[in-house]
């Protein structure tokens, strides 16, 4: 039992290696190449060269982003007058955000103060036939009020208890803001990679002060200048400005940031693209474009009597996303990847075995060769080797056989002993017998035979002596 386990550990020693059989098929051989050189095309094409395999990856990425926006606007409207908006007026919210909104349109209902005015005809939760219909104290659906228990008939719609007037809103046919496509955005973004350390920033790092104060991004000329035109980040989407500024909408302004850290810090440079997110393109659903809101101002007069201006604001919306991902050497990944394409080179070798040793007319002959059967060894010895002592056995019976025929074919005939004639032997010296050479019809004998065969006819004449 020791023995056993002592056999079975020093087997773990033993080094194992497989047998190849050579196939000359150069169909299944050309296969198996292309194969080869398809799998190390794509390893270092695809995994190499373009995804860059042999790096080390991080997404991670840390940001922060700040904006501002530029540009005073002059408005002169019958119902308002002559009004300058400003960024505080127009940037909601002000301080600046990845996230902000900018007014380009608006509607005012000045003086609201609170008090009982019929609901809108177009609230449908205000319409009324009688005053049962509006039952006091519910709140209208949608509205701007609560119901008092009253029917209007003029207007057929409930008596609220609200902001009085009521919205008197319309759809707006032009932009009050149109100057707005040449206001300026500043867009300040700061970004890191904590795995590998490495941090930078979309702003060119310069000492001259008026750099910022005179350019626009433009990607060939001035890649690292932050300051966009309006009207520009609009038209980048594949639309107007004058379209989206009436009724609103949605820009997304993505910054990516891809980053090979083996090269120099100055090739890590910001990547811009700009997409309109609030209606699909070339889409005829117009119900869902556009974007606004509403928000008040309120005011005090002389008697202390509070009152407000209601607007609607129509605008873009501008959602600053920044992505990113960083790379760079190391070993892991790259014996990883390697080891990857050595595994589908081991996938090229399976499929083309079952082609050889199943698919095609000569499947048979190839799987005889490649698939070895070895039987169960017995006590005895193998069957090989029982086969083998078998056939020299044969081989050695059947040599002693032919000698002592041919030593027989040599001897003399025995003499009768009723007076037949005898021929006189050969004078011998003592017991020695003089050897007679057998002659052999074959030309060429072995030095064992020509020996063995004058003993055997010695022995013969000696018998006959006695």
């Amino acid at each position: 039992m020791a023995q056993t386990w002592g056999n079975f550990f020093y087997s773990l020693l033993d080094y194992k290696t497989e047998k190849f059989v050579i196939a000359n098929n150069k169909k299944v051989g050309v296969l198996f190449r292309l194969f080869q050189l398809g799998v190390i095309g794509y390893l270092i094409g695809w995994v190499f060269i373009w995804k860059k395999g042999y790096q080390e990856t991080e997404e991670a990425i840390q940001s922060s982003v700040f904006t501002k926006v530029k540009g005073v606007a002059l408005m002169n409207s019958t119902e308002l007058g002559l009004q300058i908006w400003g960024p505080e007026d127009y940037v909601i919210p002000s301080q600046g955000d990845r996230v902000f909104f900018m007014v380009t349109n608006y509607l005012e209902t000045p003086n609201q103060r609170l008090g009982y005015c019929s609901e809108s005809p177009k609230v449908p939760d205000g319409y009324c036939g009688r005053n049962e219909d509006c039952t006091e104290g519910e709140t209208v659906v949608a509205g701007h009020g609560v119901k008092t228990g009253r029917c209007i008939n003029d207007t057929r719609t409930c008596e609220i208890h609200g902001w009085c007037p009521i919205e008197q809103s319309h759809e707006p046919m032009e932009p009050m803001l149109e100057k707005a496509e040449n206001f300026t955005i500043y867009i300040k973004n700061f970004i890191r990679f904590p795995k590998f350390d490495f941090s930078k920033s979309n702003v060119l790092g310069t000492t001259n002060n008026s750099y910022l104060k005179t350019c626009t991004y433009d990607q060939v000329h001035h890649p690292y200048c932050p300051i966009f035109r309006v009207g520009d980040l609009v038209r980048w989407t594949g639309h107007s400005f004058g379209e989206m500024a009436v009724k609103g909408g949605a820009v997304g302004v993505v910054i990516d940031w891809n980053c090979d850290l083996d090269k120099d810090s100055s090739m890590c440079k910001p990547e811009y693209s700009f997409t309109r997110l609030d209606a699909l393109k070339d889409s005829t659903n117009t119900v869902a474009a556009g974007y606004n809101f509403r928000f008040a101002r309120y005011y005090r007069d002389t008697e202390g009597q509070i009152f407000r201006s209601l607007y609607k604001v129509y605008g873009i919306r501008f959602d600053i996303m920044v992505n990113g991902q960083a790379g760079k050497f190391n070993i892991i990944p790259t014996v990883v990847n390697i080891g990857s394409g050595l595994a589908l080179m081991g996938a090229g070798v399976f499929f083309c075995d079952m082609i050889l040793i199943y698919l095609i007319s000569k499947s048979s002959f190839y799987r005889e060769r490649k698939f070895e059967g070895v039987a169960k060894k017995k006590e005895g010895g193998s069957r090989d080797t029982r086969n083998a002592r078998h056939r020299h056995r044969h081989t050695h019976d059947g040599r002693h056989r032919k000698e002592d025929k041919v030593a027989a074919e040599g001897q003399p005939l025995p003499s009768s002993t009723h007076g037949q004639d005898r021929r006189p032997l050969p004078k011998t010296h003592g017991h020695e017998q003089k050897q007679i050479p057998v002659a052999s019809s074959r030309p060429h004998h072995s030095p064992e035979r020509k020996a063995m065969s004058p003993v055997s006819s010695s022995r013969t004449a000696g018998s006959q002596l006695k």
